[in-house]
């Protein structure tokens, strides 16, 4: 079922690397008997999102001090926050020749305070002309975020009028800011205090 042939403007988007390690055999494993589950490409994107989604808690919600960052890890370890779980999900496409890119939303209070950027991926299948950004987040009650190629069913929707932003570049990586207080908290409490409020 894996995608082999692919544009070349699209390579960057199927790279294995340091965070969305693809080439890990926990990541290549798992990617094979999501595979090996589903008829194609497209079931495959689904059944992998719903995954990551639902069988890997956001940590916040379930009270997880743990903070992981490369795919492998938010795998082994069943936890992570947005951009941790939109890793793993970027991996599992990859792992499949599916293009995976990371993309951000800035989120905020009603009022406009507390602004925190939020982790999303798009995902480019063949035959469809866009990316399709997905939220892996999680579910719980007031989010309900869906699997879907046509209009967005993401946890949230940004409202400009709160001074949130729907930023449009697609990143190959995870954006430096993101990775860097992923990578500098000890703990989930002191990642909270140090999410990165804008792009």
């Amino acid at each position: 079922m894996r995608l082999t042939q692919q544009n070349p403007e699209l390579a960057a988007y199927l790279v294995a690397d340091e965070v969305i390690d693809h080439d890990h055999p926990l990541v290549r494993t798992l990617a094979a008997k999501l595979a090996s589950d589903v008829p194609d490409v497209y079931s495959y994107a689904k059944l992998a999102y719903e995954f990551i989604r639902d069988t890997i808690p956001h940590s916040q919600d379930s009270g997880d001090m743990r903070v992981t960052w490369r795919a492998s890890d938010v795998l082994e370890q069943g936890t992570g926050i947005c951009y941790a779980k939109s890793h793993a999900y970027a991996a599992l496409l990859r792992a499949e020749g599916i293009p995976a890119a990371l993309c951000y939303q800035r989120l905020a209070d009603d009022d406009g305070s507390n602004p925190a950027i939020h982790g999303l991926v798009a995902v480019k299948l063949p035959g469809e002309r866009e990316w399709a950004r997905q939220d892996v987040r999680g579910n719980k009650p007031g989010v309900d975020a869906q699997f879907s190629l046509g209009e967005e069913r993401l946890a949230w929707k940004a409202r400009p009028e709160f001074s949130e932003v729907d930023y449009q570049v697609l990143y190959d990586v995870p954006h430096p800011v993101v990775l860097a207080a992923l990578k500098a908290a000890p703990d989930r409490p002191y990642l909270w205090r140090t999410l990165p409020t804008e792009l």
